[in-house]
Order: structure tokens, then sequence, then C-alpha cells
């Protein structure tokens, strides 16, 4: 006598979906994440690579920035790079393919550093570790404001190279996004009631890499007297 067929496995049921008022259904609120590296729309860095291979971009990319900061960005070139680095050529070559995939590694390289400074790094200009008492957000936006103006100082002919070309472009991408984010935010805790999108876009704006070149070149303005501008434009609007 046969034995009887066993019934068909069944599929396991679909997971239950967490309720909207709270992952376990409990009605407790969904707190959002806060406002931090994983928030914000970052530059992206470069893959993952062996440590040798790293070791090389880091020299190329340090030998680069040595030659725009002392002779400009039109004497950039992969020989000079190669030469400045102590790296063949042809290692620099296969890792940037040419001057203007270079240039615009340098930028990245650099914008993601300054993003660490202030996500990351030490107080005003970046958070505080607690215990510590937190920095007043005033001092913070200040600090904010004054790194950002010696960076596009330092940087002038790189930037003012992306921006020219492509004007618009510089809003849409990942770095001026953060920096609108992050502004934004301290323009929040400091004017709770103020319009801390727009007024983040109106700062920032100050310090765009043509407003900085006129400055300099055309006014003769000096990197202490554009930071104190900016101290100047702060306590008109933006007090605690």
């Amino acid at each position: 006598m046969s034995e009887p067929e066993s019934a068909p496995a069944q599929p396991p049921p679909p997971p239950s979906s967490p309720s909207p008022a709270g992952p376990s259904g409990t009605g407790a609120p969904v707190v959002p994440p806060p406002v931090g590296r994983a928030a914000l729309p970052l530059a992206e860095g470069p893959p993952p690579e062996r440590a040798d291979a790293a070791r090389n971009r880091r020299r190329i990319l340090d030998a680069a920035a040595r030659i725009v900061a002392g002779k400009g960005a039109a004497a950039l070139t992969m020989n000079a790079v190669a030469h400045a680095s102590g790296i063949g050529v042809g290692t620099v070559y296969r890792r940037f393919g040419d001057v203007q995939n270079l240039l615009y590694a340098l930028l990245d390289d650099r914008e993601q550093r300054f993003q660490e400074a202030f996500i990351s790094g030490p107080p005003p200009l970046g958070p505080d570790a607690l215990p510590a008492p937190p920095t007043p957000p005033a001092v913070r936006l200040r600090a904010f404001l004054h790194a950002l103006a010696d960076r596009t100082a330092e940087q002038q002919e790189l930037l003012l190279a992306a921006e020219s070309a492509s004007p618009q472009g510089r809003y849409h991408g990942a770095p001026y996004l953060t920096l609108h984010t992050h502004v934004a935010m301290l323009i929040g805790q400091i004017q709770p009631h103020a319009n801390a999108a727009l007024v983040a876009h109106l700062l920032l704006a100050t310090l765009s890499p043509s407003t900085v070149q006129h400055l300099r070149t055309t006014r003769g303005a000096t990197a202490d007297q554009i930071k104190e501008g900016l101290d100047q434009l702060l306590s008109l609007h933006l007090t605690d």
C-alpha cells in the first residue's frame, strides 16, 4: 500500500510592512536620521583600490595641486605632473586619461577634504564631539564661510575653469548641494522662521568663484577684507 503524498509546501507569508506610525507598529513616530555625512549629497570618492595604487593617486594629485598653485591651471600637463610626482607618465595617463579628467579629480579630491572638515572635523567648523557643549550655530556658520572664502581663493583657477565650462552646472552637482544643505541647516537653527533654503543660496552666491575673483582682482580686496565683509553681512541679518 503506497503512502499518501505529502501536501505541497506552502510559500512563507510575506514579511509584514512596518506601520506608518513607527517601525514596531506601536504608534511611536519615525525619527529621521540626523543631518550628517550620510544625509548629505557628497562628492564621489575614488573606488576602492590597492594600497600602492592609492599612494600613486595621492602623489599625482598632490603634484597637480602644487603645479596649479604655483603656475596656474594652464601649466598643468601630464608630463609636468609625472615629473613633479616622480611617477611614470604612462601611469599618469592610465590613471586619469587627460588633463581635463585630472582637473576634475583634483577638484573632487579637494571638495572631499573640505566636506570632511565641516561635517566631521573639529569645531568651530565641524561638530562638537559629545559630551562637549555644542558650538552655537552662528559661530559654526561664520567659521564655515571663512573656510569657504579661503578655499575659493586658494583654488580660484580650478573653480573658475569648472564654472566657465558649465555656469549653471555647479548648482545641480553634489558638492554645491552639500554646501547648501549645511548652510541652510545652520541658518534654520539660528533663525527658525527664516527662509533658510533661499538665504543659504544668497550667502553662497557671495563666495562664487567669479565673485571672489572680481573682489580680489578688480576691487583689490584681501582675504581678510572679504572675511570682514562676511562678518558684517552676518551681523546685519543673522544674529542669535
